[in-house]
């Protein structure tokens, strides 16, 4: 039995867990009118979750190692709970606008915030799986949240077909893993693989269990489910899918190879290295014929991870410093620019389609002007925010001497940003469209905030960096 001082480590966990129930009990008794205060509360709820993770700050083991709190899963952490956060507070105009307000969305969101959170810290092969498992079906709910909507209940069932197929491949490269290594704890492998070296039978293991990550990241060649998905949820669901799921799956799969699989450093690192190659061209070339907004965002998050797993291909703790302030940035890009797609609303519906921007700088200078800052930083181009994200990541290729990944990802962020300046061409060269509704409030903030971290990044990044290289040195 735990005693309450050992369970401190897992403290916001507890919080989340038990907070999800309230808020379920909540929806259930109260009348239909529940839903604003059932999205109030889980926003709350996740705040309050984030400042004991801040200012509580309990590093240990618990759950007989099971459960690892470090400045690793700190940081992570608090960047998924923002996330979450926002993904919910976007999601209440958006939600009221198309008729479907259900109580069940933002538990559903808390729900799988707890996976997440578990996955972070999971240092063992069986919490890694369930923290996983509670993630994806969550998710799999909330893909297909709109119930009435065609577009949506596909999204969701191909969402559920490919993640089961994807888990049931972790699940039996883990099964390998422990066969040939006699441990599902991440320091036992990591004794095993020091001492003995990795088996013909591990490196089959290996390889299955990178195929369960690379769908989780949305990594190619698993990537197939992210355009249809992204297109055919309900918009806020498509911003959080692009954020926070992302975030955490990076961070188990970081957490899994350094910490366990470190002794293997050359079988893994070839698999990563030519999953990000494959994932920044894709993602580079693919986006470029796109007409729809959030599948052009789909592709795009296809090629970010990619330069993510850049650094996380170098093996170092300036490789695992550069993916974590890629993974910050990632994520104030993301909701600033899924901000203005949930903005593109005119009286007859939503927008969807690029060619609706068109003209916006004349219509709505402020929405038109913060939009290209992003999609400048989207594609990389200084002195924005992904400009140094990149620089970080390749200086930890070229540092591990992966010269060739490092010109590769330069060359693809050249192809890349062809389609991020051709929305900005189209918001202030091509005629007006039309205008949009006035820009919800909620939307506004998340705009503004996210802009301002994007364009005034250098006031921020040396306590960023600190922070993120602190968080990667725990793991060494």
């Amino acid at each position: 039995m735990f005693a309450l001082p050992a369970l401190m480590p897992a403290l916001p966990e507890i919080l989340l867990g038990v907070g999800a129930l309230v808020l379920l009990m909540v929806g259930v008794f109260r009348d239909e009118n529940s839903t604003d205060v059932v999205t109030g509360m889980a926003v709350a709820l996740l705040i309050v979750a984030a400042a004991v993770m801040v200012l509580l700050p309990a590093d240990g083991v618990t759950f007989d190692g099971a459960f690892v709190m470090d400045g690793f899963a700190r940081f992570l952490k608090v960047l998924v709970l923002i996330g979450s956060a926002v993904a919910i507070a976007m999601s209440v105009a958006y939600a009221r606008a198309e008729k479907f307000e259900r109580f069940e969305y933002p538990v559903l969101i808390v729900i799988a915030t707890l996976g997440m959170m578990m996955m972070i810290s999971a240092s063992d092969l069986i919490s890694v799986y369930l923290g996983l498992e509670l993630q994806s079906l969550a998710l799999y709910v909330v893909a297909s949240i709109n119930r009435d909507q065609l577009r949506s209940t596909e999204a969701g069932l191909k969402y559920f077909v490919l993640g089961a197929l994807s888990s049931g491949m972790l699940l039996y490269g883990a099964s390998l893993v422990y066969g040939f290594t006699g441990h599902t704890d991440f320091a036992g492998i990591r004794a095993v693989l020091t001492a003995d070296g990795a088996s013909i039978g591990f490196v089959f293991g290996l390889v299955f269990m990178m195929a369960g990550f690379a769908f989780k990241v949305s990594a190619v060649p698993f990537h197939m489910w992210t355009p249809d998905v992204y297109e055919g949820a309900p918009t806020p669901v498509t911003a959080f899918f692009a954020a926070a799921p992302k975030i955490a799956a990076m961070a188990v799969l970081t957490r899994t190879v350094i910490d366990a699989f470190q002794p293997a450093l050359t079988d893994w690192q070839q698999i990563i290295a030519f999953v990000a190659i494959a994932s920044m061209a894709l993602g580079a070339f693919a986006a470029i014929g796109q007409t729809n907004i959030k599948r052009l965002m789909a592709y795009s998050s296809i090629g970010h991870m990619g330069y993510a797993l850049v650094g996380l291909a170098a093996g170092t703790a300036t490789g695992v410093q550069g993916v974590l302030i890629y993974l910050a940035t990632y994520l104030a890009m993301t909701a600033g620019a899924f901000a203005c797609i949930l903005a593109m609303r005119r009286e007859d519906g939503m927008v969807e389609e690029i060619s609706g921007l068109s003209g916006l700088a004349r219509n709505n200078l402020v929405m038109g002007f913060l939009l290209a800052m992003i999609m400048f930083s989207l594609a990389g181009i200084p002195p924005f925010a992904g400009f140094f994200a990149k620089y970080f990541v390749f200086v930890a290729a070229v540092e591990a001497e992966l010269y060739w990944l490092a010109v590769i990802g330069v060359v693809t962020s050249v192809v890349g940003a062809y389609y991020y300046l051709r929305i900005v061409k189209i918001i202030f060269f091509d005629e007006p469209a039309g205008a949009f509704k006035a820009m919800p409030a909620e939307l506004r903030v998340v705009l503004g905030l996210s802009s301002a971290f994007v364009i005034f990044f250098g006031l921020v990044s040396g306590p960023l960096s600190d922070a993120a290289q602190a968080a990667a040195r725990s793991l060494f």
